[in-house]
This record gives structure tokens, sequence and C-alpha cells, in this order.
């Protein structure tokens, strides 16, 4: 029925050549505008396409994780919206279970690491209501004593989602996946952002390390010739078309 049309629409978009290149132009076009800096997530700025926002939703109320680990920060939209959907989670399974919630008893939690956690930017989430399910880690995501951090922590939590979005450079985002995408269990997720980079033109990174060629996406395909754990998942790209992760939403299937 519903479910059904949904999936043959989607299906169709997929072969709309006209449609998807309408849809990068118009993303190439709005990115001169700085449009992603245009929202919030519960008065935190997140700095995300709008459906991007709604396809990390659908993905953590499907995958229901009872750990997000995040690299890259910034002014912590998507640490909020990430523990607002674990807060969700738990009192869902209150009300199924017919009892009162306790955040202070949950195990969801989300990390977030970032290089530079700006002191405004940590006052802000640090006040946020959602910040009791929020830990963060001030260091490079590839650092080996980040990543050893990181790994003490996911040993305490049976499923895992990961979303990467800090530097955006080829090496970096490897070396990020190499690190973090084998702490995903199966039917979830490792989230690649900013692949976008590859389809965009290389002037419009004049003062960045990254472009086309050099990226997370082409990061991305090089750790898939090695991982047959991990598929891109086309269709949340397919019924997007606005999205900064083409070829990002990588699903573990074993």
């Amino acid at each position: 029925m519903f479910l059904h049309e949904v999936i043959n629409n989607i299906k169709l978009i997929a072969n709309d050549k006209k449609l998807k290149n309408t849809s990068l132009a118009w993303m190439n076009h709005s990115a001169s505008y700085k449009y992603t800096y245009n929202f919030c997530w519960l008065s935190s700025p997140i700095i995300q396409y709008p459906q991007d926002i709604v396809a990390m939703q659908e993905i953590i109320w499907a995958v229901k994780p009872d750990l997000i680990i995040e690299t890259g920060i910034a002014h912590g939209g998507s640490l909020i919206l990430s523990a607002s959907m674990l807060a969700l989670l738990d009192m869902a399974d209150a009300i199924e279970a017919g009892q009162s919630m306790n955040p202070a008893q949950s195990n969801r939690k989300v990390m977030g690491i970032d290089i530079d956690i700006r002191a405004h930017n940590r006052e802000a989430i640090e006040a946020h209501p959602m910040f009791s399910r929020i830990d963060m880690i001030e260091g490079s995501s590839i650092a080996p004593e980040v990543i050893d951090q990181v790994n003490k922590v996911a040993a305490n939590h049976e499923r895992i989602l990961v979303c990467l979005d800090a530097m955006h450079t080829h090496d970096h985002v490897l070396a990020e996946l190499e690190a973090y995408a084998p702490l995903v269990n199966p039917g979830s997720y490792c989230v690649v952002f900013d692949t976008i980079i590859d389809n965009m033109p290389a002037e419009m990174f004049p003062d960045r390390p990254w472009g086309p060629g050099n990226n997370p996406k082409t990061a991305v395909h090089q750790y898939l010739k090695t991982h047959p754990e991990f598929e891109i998942d086309k269709q949340i790209e397919h019924k997007l078309l606005i999205s900064v992760a083409p070829d990002g939403y990588l699903k573990r299937i074993r």
C-alpha cells in the first residue's frame, strides 16, 4: 500500500537524471549563501540540510542505538539532535514497559569528538537540557589516545551508530573509517558527511585542503574496496535528492 508507493516513487527518482542534476545545481548555488547555516535543532545551530536531518531521525529511530559517536562538533546541533532522539527512544521503551522514564538510569549516550571545542560552543552545549546524554572529547578524532578512549566507552554498549563530520580530507576520513566503522553493529550505520565535495566545483574550496578527488567520498570508496561488510544505502540519497552525503550512508550488512 503506502509503503509500496513510497518505494516505487524512490525508484522513479533514482532514474530521473534531470531531477538529480537539478538538485545538484541547486545545492551548488545555495552553498554560496551558506544555506545550511540557517537551521537549528532545539535552538542549537546544526549546519545541515533539512533532508539529512530527517534522514538521521529516521535512521536513529530504526536502529535504536545506545551509543552514537560523532566526529566534528561545531555548535553542537547534531549532538543535540542525537541526544533528543535517544531521549525519545527511552520514552518509547518506558511507555511499552509501562514504567516511568528516568534519564539518569539510561545507558543511551552521544559522544562528540572535536579537535577544538570553542568555549562558547561548549558553554551552550553544557547549558542545553539534552546535555545529560552527551559526552565530549577534545582532541583529534584519529589520535591514538582518542580512539582508545572511544573504544573503552564503546565496549560498554551493544548497538552503535557512527557519524563522521570532522576534517574532510581523504586521508583523515579514511583513518576515521578504519578507527570507528568497525564499532558499528550489523544493521546500523556509519554515516560519512560532506561526500558531496566530490560533486562540486574545485573553485568552491579555494582555501581548503580538500576538494574533488580528495574528500570523504574518495575515502568511502577506498574503504569499501576492502570492507564488504558495509554497503552504500542508495535508497536514502535517492529519496533525499538534497544531501551532503551522497554515497555516505553506509549500512553494515554483516
